[in-house]
This record gives structure tokens, sequence and C-alpha cells, in this order.
């Protein structure tokens, strides 16, 4: 099988536990660094299927990769190449397919519940897991494409999922690992917001971080198993 390309855009927001569930099922996969200089590929034909990580930027910045990213998204969807989305990631998905970015009413930061919309396909996605424990990190969020149902949502930001044929974005982190949730903790002074009702502190975010995880996964792999019946041989 052609290798999975994933890309990242910032050294703390690596693939995580993607590429754990990845390599349980012996999938190939490729880390384009783009923090480090690597640029997307202009065609996304050597690939079984594109993975955008998170990043602290916003798709509305003027950064030289953006474009090219947007234009691989739309070629994959073209191709009918399975695309996945993890926040900046989801973000990136919904601008290719025509949405648009904006800022979110609040800053969401921690753990939170997200649940499912009751769409015939988000069941299709999610099973039984008609709600879950999600870890948040973004101030900015997406507006449903033409074309996409919303299969998430929570208090604090409407839409936190959406498919689109064999394409899944997501508001939230469903990749997110111990290490990586320490080292995002550290910056947490650099949000420059108080704790409130949507934003907890790095105690309350690291309070049963094992336990949360573990319940997490049991979604992602969910939603990253229905994904790669999509990737290409």
């Amino acid at each position: 099988m052609k290798p999975i390309a994933i890309f990242r855009h910032s050294p703390g927001e690596g693939p995580g536990y993607f590429a754990t569930f990845l390599d349980r099922l012996s999938l190939p996969w490729r880390l384009f660094k783009v923090d480090e200089g690597d640029m997307p590929p202009a065609s996304p034909e050597e690939f079984s299927g594109l993975c955008f990580m998170g990043g602290p930027m916003s798709v509305n910045d003027d950064l030289p990769w953006i474009p090219a990213t947007l234009a691989l998204i739309s070629a994959a969807e073209g191709k009918d190449i399975p695309v996945i989305g993890h926040c900046l990631g989801g973000q990136l998905m919904a601008r290719a397919f025509g949405g648009t970015v904006g800022r979110n009413p609040v800053k969401e930061v921690g753990w939170g519940d997200v649940s499912a919309t009751g769409a015939e396909v988000a069941a299709e996605w999610l099973g039984n897991a008609t709600h879950f424990e999600a870890f948040h990190w973004h101030g900015e969020t997406f507006t449903i494409p033409a074309g996409a149902t919303r299969i998430l949502g929570s208090a604090h930001c409407a839409n936190q999922a959406f498919v689109r044929g064999p394409h899944l974005a997501m508001q939230c982190h469903v990749e997110m690992t111990p290490t990586m949730i320490e080292s995002w903790c550290a910056h947490w002074a650099a949000e420059c917001v108080p704790a409130s009702a949507s934003v907890q502190t790095p105690q309350q975010i690291q309070e049963g971080m094992d336990a949360r995880i573990a319940a997490m996964r049991v979604v992602a792999d969910r939603l990253y198993a229905r994904w790669c019946r999509g990737l290409k041989a």
C-alpha cells in the first residue's frame, strides 16, 4: 500500500496516537515536517491518504505553505483520496472545501464533552458513542462546508467534526498522548486567558489524564478505523 502522508505544522503537534494506530495496523506513513520547511507535494497520488495535524497558526495567516496545502486537499478530494484533519488540519479542510474559519466565541482549552449530532452518518463513524470527553486547544473554528455533514458538537464550539464522503475533519484533538499534553500545558500561560468554563488550568487538565486518554482512544479507534476504510491501495 502507498504510505499515508502526515503533515506536522508545529514541533509539539506531531501525529501522536494517530501514528500509533497506523503502526498497529502495519499501515505505512511518511511525515512531512512543514515546521522545518517541508512543502506539501504538488499531487496526492503517491499516497493512500492525507493527514493534517494541529498548529498554533491560523488558516487565515499569510504563510507560504497554506495555499499549497489547500490545493493538495482539493486535489485529494478530486481523486477520492481520503483526508483527515485534527484542529488546524480540520480548519484547512474546511477552507479547501469552501467553508470559512474564524474566531470561536471562546477559547477552548482542556477536556470537554462532545456529542454526536444524531445525523445518520454520525453513527457510521462513531458507532454507539453518542458523547465522549475529548481534548481541546483552540481559539478558532470552522463552518461546515457544502456537501459535508456535522457529526460532533460541544457546548463551547458547535462544529467539532464533519465528514464529507471519505474525509473527516475534527476541531478536537483525539490524537493526544500524555507527553503531548504535558508539553502543551507547559505553554498554557501563553494563551493569556484565565481559567473558565471553557479553559482548564494545567492541574485540571492533567488530573486523571491516563484514564481520560484511554477513554478517548476508544472513540479515536472507531474514527480512525472508519477513515482507513477509504484508503487507496
